[in-house]
């Protein structure tokens, strides 16, 4: 298995992959993919990457700006996925250990993620990458056209500890640069 940086022509494969885990109900709040000029305007242009074996896109991981103010350049939200008949075989942890090194590198202090407590998986990849759970937040967003609000997703960050910020206090979860 190689990681390597998403190239747009990833586009099918990484949405294909992102919907796959939207279908589960337990990777976002989501319930389709953007198109790619909204999904690449909605992420960092660095530490975009894939997973690739067998000859195909497995997996993709992404971090996400967490706002456009100043004191917020270096936290980002981390997005990840894993094809379904790739999981468990530990994609997400190799590429999630990638995007902690390569997102250091461009600048980043804190990362976090979202997760629901149900996707015991992802949490588990997260916490071998570093990363600890830091509490709880409950109807933060609705889900898909529904409209129904989902509680209780766990979070989780990274923080560089480079920083005298204290960003990653408010944050769900959090790992240590």
């Amino acid at each position: 298995m190689l990681i390597e940086n998403m190239r747009a022509d990833d586009w099918d494969s990484v949405r294909r992959i992102y919907e796959e885990g939207l279908a589960t109900g337990n990777a976002g709040f989501e319930v389709e993919a953007l198109p790619w000029p909204a999904w690449d305007e909605r992420h960092h242009g660095h530490s975009r990457l894939v997973a690739r074996a067998a000859g195909r896109v497995v997996g993709w991981a992404a971090p996400s700006p967490v706002s456009n103010r100043a004191c917020y350049a270096g936290v980002a939200e981390v997005s990840l996925c894993v094809a379904a008949d790739w999981r468990a075989q530990g994609v997400g942890k190799r590429i999630l250990a990638v995007l902690v090194d390569s997102s250091e590198r461009h600048g980043v202090w804190s990362l976090y993620g979202s997760t629901f407590p149900e996707n015991e998986a992802s949490i588990r990849v997260q916490l071998a990458c570093g990363f600890r759970v830091v509490g709880r937040r409950e109807r933060i967003a609705r889900h898909g056209a529904s409209g129904g609000t989902r509680s209780s997703p766990s979070g989780g960050a990274r923080s560089s500890g480079r920083s005298s910020t204290r960003a990653d206090q408010h944050l769900p979860v959090s790992r240590a640069h």
